[in-house]
């Protein structure tokens, strides 16, 4: 059977950039397709619902509702009008979501959940922020997700609901994820050499800490001379975060031990570590 993954991307986190392209890295796929709606860079109600209607329409076997923040009304309402209409749903959102009324709920919920505690806020300060300096930021988290083995991680939880599917368990009966992305959790199992794994997981605990930052320049500092110079560090520490992610993945290089783990055509994940080698 072809299982159909249907995705919502409300607004921008990083994690959603490449949700559904980590599950069919070479559009080669046979065993499932996707289907991703977005409502733009907004979280407004009318463009939340264009989401919902066009994912409903398609009939997806399970769907992906992904977005910052998690416990706003936007993303709320996407996951309870899917699950209405009888579509399982996991949630993909970043780490403000623990900290805000609703995260209880969510987890005592029958939705799944993968909170990427890395995905951080970015700078959102005009006099700080524009379309380059959103891009850049945006690309060094997608390295730090990508290296550390946070998307790793995200693409084998999905991956193992698809398996569900495939194996004839649907609705209710599906077990989703309901996984915290922490730093042990990311790099664990994705590295051969320990300084490598030392620098991604230093990386991770950067990526983190961003969003802490930006928080407190975005929301919490009134005067421009002083919320300035504040983003624009947060922007710098994700930048430091990507560097040591770039150092640990020559250090995997150097030792011929960057982790390969391809998905074959019917689905299955093989793996391999010696550049010149088959996945097996």
């Amino acid at each position: 059977m072809v299982v159909k993954v249907g995705v919502a991307k409300l607004g921008n986190i990083a994690s959603g950039v490449m949700a559904e392209l980590l599950l069919d890295e070479r559009a080669d796929r046979e065993d499932m397709m996707t289907f991703m709606a977005t409502s733009g860079t907004k979280l407004q109600k009318e463009d939340v619902d264009r989401v919902v209607t066009n994912l409903i329409a398609w009939k997806p076997d399970f769907a992906i509702v992904v977005s910052p923040n998690g416990v706003l009304e936007g993303p709320v309402g996407a996951r309870e009008a899917l699950k209405a209409a009888g579509i399982p749903v996991i949630v993909i959102t970043d780490d403000v979501t623990t900290k805000k009324e609703g995260w209880e709920a969510l987890k005592a919920s029958g939705f799944g959940y993968i909170i990427m505690k890395a995905d951080a806020m970015i700078g959102a300060r005009r006099e700080f922020l524009d379309p380059i300096e959103m891009a850049d930021y945006n690309g060094n988290l997608v390295k730090v997700l990508a290296v550390t083995g946070a998307f790793r991680l995200l693409q084998t939880e999905l991956d193992k609901v698809i398996d569900q599917v495939k194996a004839g368990k649907a609705g209710d009966a599906l077990e989703l994820p309901k996984v915290v992305v922490t730093s042990d959790k990311a790099v664990a199992g994705q590295f051969t050499n320990p300084y490598a794994l030392a620098k991604a997981r230093a990386a991770y605990e950067l990526a983190q800490s961003v969003a802490g930052i930006n928080v407190k320049g975005c929301f919490m500092t009134k005067e421009w001379t002083d919320y300035i110079p504040i983003v624009a560090s947060a922007h710098e520490v994700m930048r430091a975060a990507a560097n040591l992610c770039d150092q640990a993945r020559e250090l995997e290089k150097g030792c011929d031990g960057v982790i390969r783990k391809p998905h074959k055509k019917t689905g299955e994940i093989v793996s391999k570590v010696a550049l010149i080698s088959k996945p097996e």
